[in-house]
């Protein structure tokens, strides 16, 4: 299986040939492994991947230790269920690249919160008639128990805190990839607000680009023997008209 952590954009639409689709961009990736989970260690396989940025000072002690080596604190760290999970070790970046134009895919993100509301949005409830003496009650729940228990049975449908649960929507389809910028564009569309996460998954084989290492140059000296006679000669010419500027300018302080 194939994953990436991403950012909702606003939805759009785009042509593809004759026909207009209504579209989601998501800003996905580059994610980096910050942890590898193996059975052998923790009982089952996962990825963990880290996606954004955040500020330093909002990370603790124990934070910084397991993100060292990182070039910043990640915002999102999500972890992905694999069985190829040996495969790959810290460092290793996840990006666009591991998914094609045509991937069948699942998004799960945080779904819109929206407080406190009745039935009939809620529930879907139809509600009763306007008139025949309904007076505001068009919208009310209507009738909640038997008399014989005198009690609300668990789970009956009320009114009650709307939204901000997980939500996966699955089988979508991408139209376009964007490798420059990081963009996946998706066919219709995905839950939670705009710049909300998202979790994206397909099936197929997760690659990795792996971080190149930081080579630092190494400087060998250079022993006098080693010089070019003309280099050397030009060296010391150098030298000497130093001298001379700097015997010229004790004269005239003097």
């Amino acid at each position: 299986m194939k994953f990436i952590s991403g950012k909702k954009m606003s939805m759009t639409q785009m042509w593809v040939g004759d026909k207009v689709l209504a579209v989601t961009p998501v800003q996905a990736g580059p994610c980096q492994v910050t942890h590898v989970k193996t059975k052998a260690t923790d009982g089952y396989e996962a990825l963990q991947l880290a996606f954004g940025e955040r500020k330093k000072k909002n990370v603790n002690k124990p934070q910084v230790g397991h993100y060292k080596g990182m070039e910043a604190m990640p915002k999102h760290v999500r972890e992905f269920r694999t069985t190829e999970a040996a495969n790959f070790k810290v460092g290793d970046i996840v990006n666009v690249e591991t998914f094609e134009v045509g991937d069948k895919i699942n998004v799960t993100g945080t779904s819109k919160g929206k407080g406190f509301q009745g039935v009939v949005k809620r529930h879907h409830f139809a509600g009763f008639r306007k008139t025949h003496g309904n007076k505001d009650q068009e919208r009310m729940p209507g009738s909640i128990g038997p008399k014989g228990p005198a009690h609300v049975f668990k789970g009956t449908r009320m009114g009650g805190r709307m939204g901000g649960e997980r939500v996966t929507t699955a089988n979508l389809e991408i139209v376009k990839i964007d490798v420059e910028n990081n963009i996946i564009i998706i066919k219709g569309a995905i839950p939670g607000a705009i710049n909300g996460l998202v979790l994206l998954n397909a099936a197929g084989e997760l690659k990795v680009n792996v971080k190149p290492a930081v080579v630092e140059p190494v400087i060998e000296e250079v022993k006098a023997e080693e010089v070019a006679p003309e280099v050397k000669e030009q060296v010391e010419e150098k030298v000497e008209e130093v001298k001379a500027e700097e015997a010229k300018t004790e004269e005239t302080v003097s």
